[in-house]
């Protein structure tokens, strides 16, 4: 497995203790349909979350959630659209990006609460 592999697989696990730690019901790690695909989703106060998560071992190219851009937003509303559609599901939900630094130095989360919005939800 590629190294940037397993350092996305390490900080989907970090982001997943922490979420659990803040009170969040994990429903789902890496839910995917075809080509669509969310990292968590979640339950946090009775509100559906899709959550993006982003790792990176540096922030010498920036923060790892500055690697959500409009494009994948629309990926992300895209998949919680079908998610929602497939299970016939009606309720309120959000968007959180959950962004990793992990490295020997040190190491941090930082959790972006509604981060980004869809006028469908």
């Amino acid at each position: 497995m590629a190294e940037h592999n397993r350092l996305g697989e390490e900080g989907e696990k970090i982001a997943v203790k922490f979420l659990k730690k803040k009170g969040y019901l994990i429903y789902h790690t890496n839910w995917r349909l075809g080509h669509l695909e969310i990292d968590i989703i979640a339950e946090d106060n009775n509100e559906l979350v899709f959550i993006e998560v982003k790792t990176r071992s540096s922030i010498e190219y920036g923060m790892p959630e500055e690697a959500v851009d409009e494009h994948k937003e629309n990926a992300l509303i895209n998949a919680a659209h079908y998610y929602l559609q497939t299970l016939s599901l009606e309720v309120e939900a959000r968007f959180d990006i959950v962004s990793v630094v992990l490295n020997e130095e040190r190491s941090w989360v930082n959790h972006f609460v509604d981060a980004f919005s869809s006028t469908a939800y």
